[in-house]
């Protein structure tokens, strides 16, 4: 039955992960959100998630993580976090190695424990920062991984093919709070409104001609 259909959910507390959080609630999933403390100097997404987490009631868990072999800026307190005049062609230094592997790994063993059907996430490979695990071919080739491992619990990524204005638009007919999401790279107490992150998000909210409420 449909009411058994359970789903883990990879949450940072960010504009997709909220709307992916909020669209398989919709869908009729018993969501399970999993959250990791990677060493991120926006360790402040983390207060995000769990404010919303605990909002709708879904229970969450925090993985911490330790990458210590990691030179990413995203990562490291002494780098700068890059200001880019137009969306890099090429994988950007806030890329995290194998970030997305790591975090369905760890969400498969998750969802064999407490037998849930699908893993959700928030990629998106169309307003992006051009990461090599937020594609449809990651998507497709971690899901023959899964085949190869006899279980039918499938990664299911209903952003990937959107911009940001209708993931933005599809969050505001689920009722997204959007107010309580966090999209900034640095670890500020208010977005910086320049990195990629900032600037795709002001994108999306401009081009789906709706006011930011977390600003």
């Amino acid at each position: 039955m449909m009411k058994d259909r359970k789903a883990v959910v990879l949450f940072s507390g960010g504009l997709d992960s909220t709307t992916v959080l909020y669209y398989a609630m919709a869908k009729g999933y018993k969501c399970k959100c999993l959250m990791f403390d990677y060493g991120q100097r926006h360790s402040k997404e983390l207060l995000s998630a769990v404010k919303i987490a605990n909002l709708v009631k879904v229970e969450n868990v925090i993985i911490k993580m330790n990458l210590p072999w990691t030179n990413d800026v995203l990562t490291s307190s002494s780098e700068i976090i890059p200001v880019h005049k137009h969306l890099p062609k090429t994988i950007p230094s806030t890329y995290v190695y194998g970030r997305n592997t790591l975090f369905l790994s760890y969400a498969l063993s998750y969802a064999q424990s407490i037998k849930a059907c699908v893993i959700f996430i928030g990629a998106n490979a169309v307003d992006f920062s051009n990461y090599p695990d937020c594609t449809p071919e990651f998507i497709k080739a971690y899901n023959n991984v899964l085949k190869t491992l006899k279980t039918e619990i499938v990664v299911c990524a209903p952003l990937l093919k959107l911009n940001k204005a209708q993931i933005i638009k599809l969050g505001t007919k689920l009722n997204v709070p959007y107010k309580n999401t966090w999209t900034c790279y640095n670890g500020y107490k208010k977005p910086c409104m320049k990195c990629d992150s900032c600037k795709l998000r002001i994108k999306g909210f401009k081009e789906a001609k709706l006011s930011d409420p977390a600003l």
